[in-house]
Parts: structure tokens; sequence; C-alpha cells
């Protein structure tokens, strides 16, 4: 089968064999955002040369913005559920070909604020997290915090910390005091995520990232490293469960941060594997049947 993990920025293609292991990997820069519509050919050009086989898409390709709307399924949505839900696609420009859709998963509880995920869901079905309950963080722009049960995905919560981080380091007073080398500091990072146990909150918190840099307690350099300590200490106190582990899922640079964290607050992380998505749509696929 063809497995594709499609976001907003860029998407993943593997070519997958009869027990689901990677025969070929792609990626490529046409995320949704930067496809002009053109679902179809992108999706094509991706796969040139590889076999007609049946296609899994997963991610933000199914969104209102992406090819085809896909509806959300209420937690607690098991693997099964998501089976069921994949919805079947022809396309022209494609012929012979099965283009199957996995649907978004959604907390919406009466009189809750609903919270969503797209790709997120496909990952969690990839990660082997044991039986019994289980907590995962999935960092990213939009940092997800999910609890399983036994696989099933019975809640989670999003977080925008990596979105306001960017926004603050490039478009805000903060960021004219920092240096725009990527170069991580330990020891400020430290400093930021034990700064976010103090009184005084986020917003005081942020602040200070500036009125440090004007005392120069904090150096340019350090500065990007303080910040993202200081996000990622409030994002995990507010959302962790600290007497459990942490599965971690997402790329080695994010996931070796949000360890770090963890770590100084007291909290055991434990790395899962790449290419969750990968698994986790082959895995779909094994569900409903469609691997023959």
């Amino acid at each position: 089968m063809i497995a594709v993990d499609w976001g907003s920025s860029s998407l993943r293609g593997y070519w997958l064999d009869d027990a689901g292991a990677i025969i070929e990997q792609r990626t490529s820069g046409r995320g949704i955002l930067h496809c002009e519509g053109n679902f179809a050919d992108v999706l094509a050009e991706l796969m040139d040369g590889w076999p007609d086989r049946t296609i899994l898409l997963s991610g933000m390709i199914g969104s209102r913005s992406g090819w085809i709307e896909q509806a959300y399924l209420p937690c607690p949505a098991r693997r099964a559920d998501l089976a069921a839900a994949l919805h079947l696609h022809h396309d022209e420009r494609l012929p012979g070909r099965d283009i199957w859709f996995v649907p978004g998963v959604a907390v919406q509880g009466a009189g809750e604020t609903p919270d969503v995920m797209r790709g997120e869901e496909t990952q969690l079905v990839g990660l082997d997290a044991g039986a019994g309950v289980a907590q995962v963080c999935l960092p990213g722009t939009h940092s997800k915090w999910a609890r399983l049960h036994d696989g099933a995905i019975t809640g989670f919560a999003t977080a925008m910390t990596g979105e306001l981080f960017a926004l603050l380091r490039q478009h805000s007073l903060l960021g004219r005091l920092m240096d725009d080398s990527d170069t991580f500091d330990a020891t400020a990072f430290a400093q930021g995520v034990q700064r976010s146990g103090d009184a005084g909150g986020l917003l005081h918190h942020l602040f200070g990232v500036r009125a440090l840099g004007l005392f120069e307690r904090l150096p340019a350099l350090a500065a990007p490293s303080y910040l993202s300590g200081v996000l990622l200490g409030h994002e995990i106190r507010a959302l962790a469960d600290t007497s459990a582990k942490v599965h971690l899922v997402g790329s080695a640079a994010l996931t070796a941060r949000y360890g770090h964290a963890l770590q100084l607050l007291g909290i055991t992380p434990v790395n899962a594997p790449e290419n969750l998505a990968a698994r986790g749509l082959y895995r779909l696929a094994q569900q409903r049947g469609l691997l023959g």
C-alpha cells in the first residue's frame, strides 16, 4: 500500500510492503497550503514510479482547507472506529486508484470548548503504548497531549506553544533582544523551565524575558532558549500528569527538547520510533481489510 501523511506545509509518502515495512519514503514541501488546490497532481507526482496500490491519506489533507473535508470522530476513538470511518474517493486523474481518507478526532462534550486533531490520531494508532492508561505528547506548532486507554484515544488537549514561540521571537519586542542563531543553550533553557513554576503566570514571565535582556542578565544568544524553556515549562505544568511517564512522538529535535524539559520537572520521557504515521496507516488499512 501507499501511506501519505499530508500536513499544511509538507507531506511524506511511504511505499509499504505486505508486512508494513517501508520500501521507499519520499518527502515534499507541497503541503496543502502550497498545492493551489491541485491535490491529485501533487499526489501523482509524489508517487511517480510507484506501483498501483491502495492509498491512505491522513492529516490536513482531510481538513476544510484540504482535498475533501472529513468529519471528526468523537472521543473515545478506537482503531476500529477510525478504520470504519475511512472515506473512499476516486479521481479521474488517478485512474484505478482507491484513495482512502482518514477522519480527524474531536473532543466536544456538552458545555466544553471543543478541541480537534488531524494526523496525530494516525500516529497514535501506530504507537505501541501498552495496555492500560498512557499519556502521549506530540510536539509541534500546535502540540497535542493525548490520553490513551488500551490504545483508544480517550481525550486530548492542544497547546499553541510552537506557534507562540515563533510569533514572539519574530514579531514582538522580545525578539529585538534575541540573536538570530538557533544555538541551544541548556543552562538558559533550564532557567526558563524553572521560572515557569514561579508566581505571576505566563504573561508576566514572558515580559521577564525582555527585562532580563535590558539589564544584561540574559545574553541575546541565550534568550531564545530561555523563552523556549518558559513556554515548555508552562505547557507541561498545565497539561502533563506528573505522576506518569510521557511518550514523545515527533521529530528528533523537538522530542529531545521536550524530553529535557520533562526530566527537569521530574517526569520520565519515553521516545517513540519514527514514521509512526506510516505504521498507523498500515494498521488502519489492515483493520479495514484493504490489504487483500
